[in-house]
């Protein structure tokens, strides 16, 4: 009797999904969640930073749901997760954000299609929780950063202190582009 294998799916994590110079020695990381609107706001000076320091510097965005506030943040994160399996984490992240009052798992497998994904298996994988670990190993990552609530950022690893405006953040960007300025060796002449 021949037995089934069962094929072994490897899941690409939400820390290894970043967008803008994938060899950047800035990276703004930021614990966040698609319901919240302080979080959405966030997500547009993100995308300001991110053309204001092209070339320079790489956003990560990890998932904190607040559950106890926002009880469908879990599974839009998830969605966001299984997005990024097909290339399309950044499509969706800012469906889930345009669209935040609805977040249900049908409106999720609506905005998947709209994103550009044709994984017939997207609503299933949602209904399962295929990707329930992911969401969850960045909120004990956040925890244990000592992420309390949302939107949190980090540059470089250091939580950002203040509101995450604009101001805020480009100025820490900017102080640590001159740390790594600072740290880079001489090139030596020939």
């Amino acid at each position: 009797m021949a037995m089934k294998v069962k094929e072994v799916v490897e899941i690409i994590p939400p820390k290894d999904v970043f967008v803008g110079n994938p060899d950047a020695a800035v990276t703004l990381m930021e614990f966040g969640e698609y319901e919240s609107e302080d979080c959405a706001k966030a997500n547009e000076v993100v995308k300001k930073l991110l053309e204001e320091f092209e070339g320079k510097i790489r956003f990560q965005f990890r998932h904190f749901p607040m559950t106890r506030i926002h009880q469908r943040s879990m599974k839009a994160g998830e969605a966001a997760v299984a997005a990024s399996q097909v290339g399309k984490f950044w499509e969706m992240h800012n469906i889930l954000f345009d669209n935040r009052r609805q977040l249900g798992t049908t409106s999720l497998k609506l905005y998947s299609k709209e994103a550009g994904i044709s994984n017939k298996h997207f609503l299933e994988e949602l209904i399962n929780s295929t990707y329930g670990w992911q969401v969850r190993n960045d909120l004990n990552e956040g925890i244990e950063k000592g992420v309390r609530d949302v939107p949190a950022f980090f540059v470089n690893g250091e939580l950002v202190a203040g509101k995450p405006t604009y101001e805020n953040l480009s100025k820490d960007i900017n102080s640590a582009l001159k740390k790594v300025k600072k740290k880079a060796p001489l090139k030596q002449r020939a």
